[in-house]
């Protein structure tokens, strides 16, 4: 395999951008997409992004150190495979590849027990029971140490709403995820408010957007037809927890997306902090490519 030159063609500098890998038809009518937009938004700032597939470089890291920088922003699928990213997050570490986020960060970001110790550090999120493996008596249990009579079920790997499942008391656990996994009480906002992301590009907030799920679904992603938003500005008390989220972090991040919703009294929680490969809806708010092409710019 010939190894990318870094060097300056013209006035473009040559970076990579971790996609999936091609032969998975799983996101192949979605993330081709993704990554046009990126790379025009940054070719309007003289990078030129080249598609890698992260799924080749999981035990040799020496396709990638020759790049300035990597940005892991399209490696969708890792959570159906997770010992082997989590392989290749340390193989990318331990050869020093400059990846942003750190491969160190994207390796932890992608297990949401992260969850747990922002909240032990303050940060409201939902109540959580974390289990290692759910069972009906554990579903049982929730209900009733919650007091509700909806619970949401998702796996602590996870990503796009994959096996996670709503249940009402009284149902049968069918559809379980397999492995850890997380028990929260359901939040009716989200049919009603929505979940709103906050994007961070090199710790400055670039652009909010509303994303809310369509008629008897509680699910925001796009493939169950979440409809987004831009707005103008953050909801009151959104930017607070942001902040707050990003402080407790205490990471080297050039990208963040903080996702939040509010519960029953209008207190926003933390529902994820997204840092590996999250989708920054440039199609709801184009100028915010440019803002990540500036951040990205300002660190090569």
């Amino acid at each position: 395999m010939c190894l990318p030159d870094p060097r300056y063609e013209g006035r473009m500098t040559r970076i990579a951008v971790l996609t999936p890998d091609p032969a998975d038809p799983s996101y192949s009518g979605q993330w081709p997409g993704v990554l046009e937009r990126l790379q025009g938004a940054l070719s309007g700032a003289g990078i030129e992004a080249t598609p890698v597939p992260w799924t080749d470089h999981i035990d040799d890291a020496s396709g990638l150190t020759g790049y300035p920088l990597v940005l892991p922003l399209i490696v969708w699928g890792y959570h159906r495979d997770h010992d082997r990213w989590m392989q290749a997050c340390r193989t990318w570490a331990e050869a020093g590849v400059r990846m942003l986020n750190p491969a160190e960060v994207i390796g932890w970001n992608s297990d949401k027990s992260y969850l747990g110790r922002l909240a032990d550090r303050g940060v409201a999120i939902p109540q959580t029971v974390w289990v290692e493996g759910v069972t009906q008596a554990d579903v049982d249990a929730a209900f009733d140490h919650f007091g509700v009579e909806t619970l949401i079920v998702k796996p602590r790997v996870s990503g796009g709403a994959w096996k996670t499942i709503r249940l009402s008391r009284g149902d049968r656990l069918e559809g379980a995820p397999e492995g850890p996994a997380m028990i929260q009480p359901y939040l009716p906002t989200i049919e009603t408010e929505g979940e709103t992301s906050l994007l961070f590009f090199g710790g400055q907030l670039s652009h909010v957007v509303n994303k809310r799920p369509v008629d008897g679904e509680f699910r925001i992603q796009v493939q169950f037809g979440g409809q987004y938003v831009a707005l103008p500005e953050p909801p009151a008390g959104a930017l607070a927890l942001a902040e707050q989220t990003l402080a407790a972090l205490d990471e080297d991040l050039l990208y963040a997306r903080i996702d939040m919703a509010p519960d029953a009294d209008g207190a926003w929680l933390l529902m994820e902090a997204e840092l590996i490969e999250p989708d920054f809806y440039l199609g709801s708010e184009p100028e915010g490519g440019a803002r990540f092409a500036e951040a990205v710019k300002a660190r090569l």
